[in-house]
């Protein structure tokens, strides 16, 4: 398969794409905690990988951490912009209401609570470290696969992901000490502390 993507095999870069699109979309919605900048870090991940296909080595395992490695770096700069274009909206004069005729499903509701509740606890890791965790726990990269990806040392990925760690869960004992908006804090506290309780797939040997 690395030869193969090397080399500009498109029916191998399509069954590529059929394999990881998912994965790279879930980690770029984790990073993001936006479901259309998600798909647009998809999109251009992908497009960077074939034209960067020359640098794929033709030994090694998946292909995954160097496609989650250039999602990373995608997610980054989609957060940047879209804090550039917050900046800006946050400048203009506010918009009249409009009212919203959109038919919302509670189960969409309740997913996108989560998704906010989550990202609000990731968001208060620094980025290098919430980088690790998102491909340690929830992509499923061993630290061998995560320092490939993101072109770090394994020693530094354990040191970032047990910073991590206890970061959310300080933030989940704090939380559950407060009383102040106790539904946001409970789903805050929740998050923190399952996210620092998840379990990460080890080296392989």
């Amino acid at each position: 398969m690395r030869r193969r993507v090397r080399e500009g095999d498109r029916e191998a870069f399509a069954q590529l794409y059929e394999e990881f699109a998912r994965p790279v979309y879930n980690h770029g919605l984790r990073l993001t905690g936006d479901w259309s900048t998600a798909e647009e870090v998809m999109s251009e991940t992908f497009l960077t990988a074939w034209h960067s296909r020359a640098r794929v080595q033709e030994d090694g395992g998946s292909l995954l951490p160097w496609l989650l490695g250039i999602a990373t770096h995608k997610a980054d700069n989609a957060r940047r912009s879209t804090w550039r274009r917050q900046l800006f909206l946050a400048r203009q004069p506010p918009p009249p209401d409009v009212e919203d005729f959109a038919a919302r499903s509670a189960g969409r509701i309740d997913d996108a609570r989560r998704l906010r509740a989550v990202h609000t606890a990731l968001g208060r890791l620094r980025r290098q470290d919430r980088e690790v965790l998102a491909l340690c726990v929830w992509s499923g990269l061993d630290y061998q696969e995560t320092a490939e990806a993101l072109g770090i040392a394994v020693g530094t990925v354990r040191s970032r992901l047990s910073r991590a760690r206890k970061k959310l869960a300080r933030l989940a004992d704090e939380s559950a000490g407060q009383n102040r908006e106790p539904q946001i804090r409970r789903g805050e506290m929740t998050s923190a502390a399952a996210i620092a309780a998840l379990p990460v797939r080890e080296e392989l040997t």
